[in-house]
């Protein structure tokens, strides 16, 4: 607490609970080592450091790439932070040809859970629950304008 009383706000540490950016798919060797020099290591950071256009230009001008890029990096990023989702569930929407948030947007909510237990199928694995599908389907309709 400082001294008027006040508290003292302080950014959350992610302790690991975000995903690293390793895990992004579509994102080339060389921007992903210019992200960790500089201390991007985390999805959730990734997000954060491109949250506005401002940012966005800021970023792809610190790694060489367009701003496209960081739209496409931050797409998949939303994704792999929808809640109860894992590196599993990421091979999972990867094999049912999502690759990130705008994917699931342009699926119907019946059509997004029949790929995923297609997928599974395909990958002889037990899919995610109906409401564990149904979650994520939401979770992306409330990050659309991300």
């Amino acid at each position: 607490m400082r001294s008027d009383g006040a508290r003292r706000v302080r950014p959350l540490p992610d302790n690991g609970r975000m995903p690293p950016i390793t895990e992004l798919t579509r994102i080339e060797p060389v921007h992903l080592e210019r992200l960790e020099h500089q201390g991007t290591f985390t999805t959730g950071l990734l997000l954060e450091r491109s949250e506005t256009t401002t940012r966005r230009q800021y970023l792809a001008d610190q790694v060489d790439a367009t701003t496209n890029d960081i739209l496409m990096w931050r797409d998949e990023a939303l994704m792999l932070n929808l809640a109860s989702f894992g590196p599993g569930d990421h091979q999972l929407l990867i094999q049912a040809g999502i690759e990130g948030l705008r994917d699931i947007l342009d699926l119907p909510a019946d059509a997004f859970r029949d790929r995923i237990h297609i997928a599974a199928s395909e990958l002889n694995e037990k899919p995610p629950t109906d409401l564990t599908i149904e979650g994520w389907w939401e979770q992306a309709r409330t990050l659309e304008d991300e």
